[in-house]
C-alpha cells in the first residue's frame, strides 16, 4: 500500500486478495490519511467497497464502449457524441466480443499497428486511442497496461496556411459558380470576414445578429474566451442579408429569433430552422478540389481526361490551387490580412476571441509579400540616409498619419466598436466582391 499526493490531497493505492484500489482520502493531513487509509482497507477486505468500474471490465468492448459514451452523454456537445460514435466504429470491429478486462498491452500495440497498415494517419489513430483508453480508465485497467509503450504515436503538426490574393479569388468565383455551392460560398465569405470558426457560424440564431447595428454575437465558441462580438463590413453583411433571404423563401416568413441561420436540411425535403445545419463538407471538398481543363475551359471534378467529349484533354496533372485547403484556414488567412493590416494584438484578440500573443502566433501567418515590402523599406530608408536626406523631418505629414492610425487602432483610450470596424473594414478592402468585379 502506498500514500501518495494529488495536489495537496492524500490518495491511496492499495490491493486486497489481487483487487487493486485506489481513492481520494479527502484530506490533506497525514495523519488523518493514515486513519483513513487502515480503515479503507479494512472495509475492502470485508467486501465494503464498492469498485464502479469492475462491472464494465467485465462486460464486451462494444458493449462497455456503449455504455461509456451514453455516461458522457450530459457533458458533451450532440456533435461531440456523434464524432466519437463514428470514431469507436474501427475499436468495435477490431476488439468485438473481447470483454474489456482481457485487453492488454500487446491488444493495442497490434491495433495500432494494423491500422497504421490500412493508411490511417497518427492522428486519427491517436483519437481512437483516447477513446479506448477512456473506456479502460473507466473500466479501471488502463493502469495495468504498459502505458509508456502506449503513448500517441508522433503527428506533425499542421499550423494552417493563408492564401495568396490570386487563390483567394479563384477560391470565391469557383464557390460562386454553382448554386449547390452556395452555402459554402456564404459561410466562407463570413469566415475571411469575421474570423468565425465554422461551428461558431453553424451555430449562430438570427436573435445573435443585429441588423441595426450590423454586428454578430458569438454566444457558442470552442471555449469560453471565444464569445465575442464582431462588427460586420460590407462582404459580411451582404452574406448576412442573403441568408436572410434565403431563409425568407424557404419558410415563407420572416425567420425567428430563435431559428438558425444556417437551418438543418436547407434545400431537402423537411428542413428544419430549429436545427443547426450539419455542415458544408462534400460542397467544400468540391469546389476546393475543382480544376478547369487547360484547352476547353470547362470547371470539374480531376480527372484523367476531360468531362468534355469533344475535348477529352488528358488533365491528370491539373490541380487546383486550393487543394487540400481547411475551411478552418479561412480564420488563418482573416487573421493574417488583420495582422497585415496593421491591427493591433488587442483589436485581433477582440475579433478572433483570442486569449494569449502565443496563439495569435499560432495563427497569423505574415506572408511573403508582406516582409518584403517591410525590408524594402528599410532599403529605402538606407538609400535616403546614403544621400544625405533627413526623411524623419522631410515627411511630418505622413508620421503624423501613422500616428493617427496607431492612435485610432492601438490606443487605450479609443472607442472599442469603432476599433473593431477599423480592422474589419481593412479585411473589407482585401476580400472579393462580386460586384466590383462585374
Amino acid at each position: 500500500m502506498a500514500l501518495y499526493k494529488r495536489k495537496k490531497t492524500w490518495w491511496t493505492d492499495f490491493s486486497v486478495n489481487g483487487q487493486r484500489y485506489r481513492a481520494s482520502l479527502d484530506t490533506t493531513d497525514w495523519r488523518a490519511a493514515q486513519q483513513q487509509e487502515k480503515k479503507l482497507i479494512a472495509q475492502a477486505g470485508a467486501g465494503k467497497v464498492s469498485q464502479p468500474g469492475r462491472a464494465l471490465a467485465r462486460l464486451a468492448f462494444s458493449v462497455a464502449i456503449e455504455r461509456y459514451l451514453t455516461l458522457r452523454l450530459p457533458r458533451l456537445a450532440r456533435k461531440t457524441i456523434q464524432t466519437e460514435r463514428e470514431r469507436s466504429k474501427p475499436l468495435v470491429a477490431y476488439f468485438g466480443a473481447k470483454t474489456v478486462q482481457s485487453i492488454d498491452t500487446d491488444d493495442v500495440l497490434r491495433y495500432f499497428a494494423e491500422r497504421n497498415r490500412a493508411g490511417i494517419s497518427n492522428a486519427t489513430i491517436n483519437r481512437e486511442r483516447d477513446l479506448l483508453r477512456g473506456v479502460l480508465v473507466k473500466a479501471q485497467r488502463w493502469n495495468l497496461l504498459e502505458t509508456e509503450e502506449l503513448r500517441p504515436l508522433k503527428v506533425e503538426s499542421r499550423v494552417g496556411s493563408a492564401l495568396s490574393t490570386a487563390d483567394k479569388l479563384h477560391l470565391l468565383k469557383t464557390a460562386e459558380s454553382k448554386p449547390a455551392w452556395q452555402i459554402a460560398y456564404l459561410a466562407a465569405t463570413l469566415a475571411l470576414n469575421t474570423t468565425m470558426r465554422a461551428g461558431e457560424i453553424r451555430g449562430l440564431h438570427w436573435c445573435d445578429v443585429d441588423l441595426m447595428n450590423r454586428i454578430i454575437a458569438v454566444r457558442r465558441s470552442k471555449t469560453g474566451q471565444g464569445k465575442r462580438v464582431i462588427p460586420l463590413n460590407r462582404d459580411a453583411w451582404d452574406a448576412i442579408l442573403e441568408l436572410r433571404r434565403r431563409s425568407n423563401a424557404l419558410f415563407e416568413c420572416e425567420p425567428a429569433p430563435g431559428w438558425y441561420v444556417l437551418p438543418h436540411s436547407e434545400g431537402l425535403r423537411n428542413p428544419d430552422p430549429r436545427m443547426p445545419m450539419s455542415g458544408w463538407r462534400t460542397a467544400w471538398r468540391n469546389l476546393t478540389r475543382a480544376i478547369q481543363c487547360p484547352e476547353c475551359g470547362r470547371q470539374q471534378k480531376p480527372a484523367k481526361a476531360c468531362s468534355n467529349q469533344k475535348c477529352k484533354a488528358d488533365i491528370h496533372k491539373v490541380i487546383s490551387p486550393t487543394a487540400g485547403l481547411r475551411f478552418h484556414d479561412l480564420r488563418h488567412h482573416a487573421i493574417t490580412e488583420l495582422a497585415e493590416g496593421q491591427a493591433s494584438e488587442q483589436t485581433i484578440r477582440s475579433i478572433a476571441g483570442h486569449v494569449s500573443v502565443k496563439m495569435l502566433e499560432h495563427y497569423s501567418h505574415i506572408r511573403m509579400d508582406a516582409k518584403r515590402k517591410a525590408l524594402d523599406a528599410l532599403s529605402q530608408r538606407s538609400a535616403r540616409a546614403a544621400n544625405g536626406t533627413n526623411y524623419v523631418t522631410k515627411e511630418p505629414e505622413a508620421a503624423n498619419a501613422d500616428a493617427q492610425v496607431v492612435e485610432k487602432i492601438g490606443g487605450r483610450d479609443r472607442d472599442r466598436t469603432g476599433d473593431l470596424l477599423v480592422a474589419n473594414e481593412a479585411l473589407s478592402q482585401l476580400s472579393y466582391s462580386p460586384t466590383s468585379s462585374n
